[in-house]
Formats: C-alpha cells, structure tokens, sequence
C-alpha cells in the first residue's frame, strides 16, 4: 500500500500525518477494520472514482476505535467531519465527497469545513 503526507494548507497541523490510500474496492471495504489502534499521525485515504455522497459513505462495522472522519470533493476541500463512533453503524457526508480520510479523533480540531488539503507522496 502506498503511502502520503496529508497537509492542510489553510491552518497547521499540530504534527504529521500519512496515511495509506486505499483504492480498491477490497481495501476499502476492509479499511481499518481489526486493527487495534491507531496513531495519532496515522490515517487511511480512501479514493472514490468520482464525487458522491452514497459513495463516500463509511462504515464502523467491526472497529475498535472512534475515528475522525474528513470528507473532501475532487478539489480537495473539506465538504464534512464528524467524530465516528465504534458503535455507530453508517455514516455519509452532508455533500459528495470523492475522498474520506480517517484518523484519530484528537485531529478532529485541526481540520474545518472549507480548508484546502494537499497530498504528497512518500
């Protein structure tokens, strides 16, 4: 699995963060089902072919862990975040998201709606 950095080019990130992308449809199904932690400057981007709300849903099945979830449009904006919980079942952006990148929830305040991310590779 490849790797990227993940920068917020409208505020700083308190630390790194890269995350694996997941592009198939297996990984993204799998995501980071089973795992028993993750790091706060660890995440998982997960691309969709194209833009869409139903597409760019998420789900909690089988996780350990609360996530923060950040959805961004093909643009690479923040559209949507929320904080996911284990126990909730199905979560999908207020609008069309193309990728969802999940992380730990203490990196929930350092992303709002409207901030433009960059990717760069490893």
């Amino acid at each position: 699995m490849r790797h990227i950095d993940i920068q917020n080019r409208t505020r700083l990130l308190g630390s790194p963060l890269r995350a694996g992308v997941a592009e198939s449809f297996g990984a993204k199904l799998r995501g980071l089902m089973f795992r028993r932690t993750l790091a706060a400057g660890e995440g998982l981007l997960l691309v969709e072919p194209a833009e869409s709300r139903a597409g760019a849903s998420i789900h909690m099945l089988g996780m350990r862990f609360d996530l923060c979830i950040v959805w961004l449009d093909s643009d690479l904006q923040v559209v949507d975040l929320q904080i996911a919980r284990r126990w909730r079942s199905v979560l999908l952006p207020a609008k069309p998201a193309r990728y969802v990148l999940e992380c730990s929830p203490s990196r929930y305040a350092e992303f709002q709606i409207g901030d433009q991310i960059e990717f760069k590779d490893v």
